[in-house]
């Protein structure tokens, strides 16, 4: 089990705790992806993942149906997918992706969590170097399935991980290689349960309990404003985590 199982387990207990943000997050991708990739899901393959994701999730049918209309709308405002960078405190490199109808709030938002909670924000694409880009497909477990064989299989389309998490078998493969990761499954029969873009940090920093309280704050700031989809960072996990649910 590599970098990326180690990720996973501290993501599936850091997830968004709250629903309607949730669901706010998935509206606002769905959005994008219609504007980007036309409203019908046989015509764009991202899209028809994302709903499958928000029917793991429970979203709604009418909160996915009222995201695509929005796409179409002649009032719809155009989101920009903004990235920010910066060091929060005790050196913690953060990442934070958003979507927003006014980058001139989202940077101003941004910039003073930084700076209320002793970090700061540098310049784009400072940081990116220090986390790998990667896509993540969640596939329904199959019999007769073989993790190595399945692995093997998916060596040339990108894929650097294949594992097992439940009753599901999670696959992460390089992001530039999301659509033919995609193709694949779907031309193969497999049952893609839900799908995302992570940034997997290439190294994980230790801290103290007293520093972790602190630079938590910071990401929970950045998580609750409403223009912010993800927060990445390489702060590595406090392992009394696992046994929270």
């Amino acid at each position: 089990m590599g970098r990326a199982f180690e990720f996973r387990k501290a993501r599936k207990f850091k997830r968004w705790g709250n629903m309607a943000r949730v669901f706010t997050k998935l509206g606002k991708e769905i959005t994008i992806c219609a504007k980007q990739g036309g409203p019908e899901p046989e015509n764009n393959p991202r899209l028809r993942v994302l709903m499958q994701t928000a029917k793991k999730e429970n979203m709604p049918k009418e909160n996915v149906e009222r995201a695509i209309k929005r796409a179409i709308s002649k009032d719809y405002t155009d989101y920009k997918e903004m990235n920010y960078e910066g060091y929060g405190p005790f050196g913690i490199a953060i990442f934070v992706e958003t979507a927003t109808d006014n980058t001139t709030r989202t940077v101003a938002n941004v910039r003073s969590y930084f700076n209320k909670c002793g970090g700061s924000l540098g310049t784009s694409g400072s940081l990116e170097f220090m986390f790998q880009h990667k896509c993540v497909f969640h596939i329904a477990k199959k019999e007769d399935i073989s993790l190595d064989d399945l692995e093997l299989e998916l060596i040339d389309y990108g894929v650097d991980e294949v594992d097992e998490d439940d009753d599901e078998i999670v696959i992460y493969g390089e992001f530039a290689q999301n659509a033919a990761i995609q193709k694949y499954l779907e031309d193969n029969g497999y049952e893609i349960t839900s799908s995302e873009f992570v940034r997997i940090p290439n190294d994980l920093k230790e801290v103290t309990p007293e520093q972790r309280e602190t630079i938590e704050k910071l990401i929970e700031k950045l998580e609750e404003d409403e223009d912010v989809q993800n927060v990445f960072h390489n702060m590595k996990e406090d392992d009394s985590d696992d046994s929270e649910e």
